[in-house]
């Protein structure tokens, strides 16, 4: 659950576009809990560096706020167009791991907030398909999607 799941108000763009909502002491007085999480917002430097070795967290591929070099975009092909919502940002970073690549835990030195939606158009089938493309990646150790980038002719 991310830190925004505990703070149930009303985020105006202007809070947002300003800087303040990303501020712990506006969030406090704008009703976040306060939880060993806001240690996500409110460390830097070597302390933020020495969470990231001791989180429990295994680093991984998430696309809320993930980066990569090009050139091993480029490998793996891309998002595997066939995933819709819900999880191919993960499967990518499984055939980057797969190439060799290791995830970097940056949980408290590169910092997201997420504004929670609905997800009305998230189907069960969707899940099952994104699940079982995932697991063959996984299994059979693939490098490089044919549905990406470059498609197959």
């Amino acid at each position: 659950m991310d830190i925004l799941s505990y703070l149930c108000i009303s985020v105006r763009q202007s809070a947002i576009a300003s800087g303040r909502a990303f501020e712990l002491e506006w969030l406090i007085a704008h009703g976040l809990k306060k939880t060993h999480k806001m240690m996500k917002l409110g460390t830097w430097g070597a302390v933020a560096r020495i969470l990231n070795i001791m989180t429990p967290t295994k680093a991984t591929w998430n696309g809320h706020n993930a980066s990569g070099w090009r050139k091993d975009i480029f490998a793996a092909n891309g998002f595997d167009e066939r995933m819709q919502y819900g999880g191919e940002d993960r499967e990518l970073g499984e055939r980057l791991f797969n190439r060799g690549i290791k995830s970097k835990q940056i949980r408290y030195s590169a910092i997201c907030l997420h504004l929670d939606h609905a997800r009305s158009y998230v189907k069960p089938q969707m899940l099952i398909k994104n699940k079982a493309i995932r697991e063959h990646t996984r299994v059979k150790n693939v490098l490089r999607t044919p549905y990406g980038i470059e498609k197959l002719a």
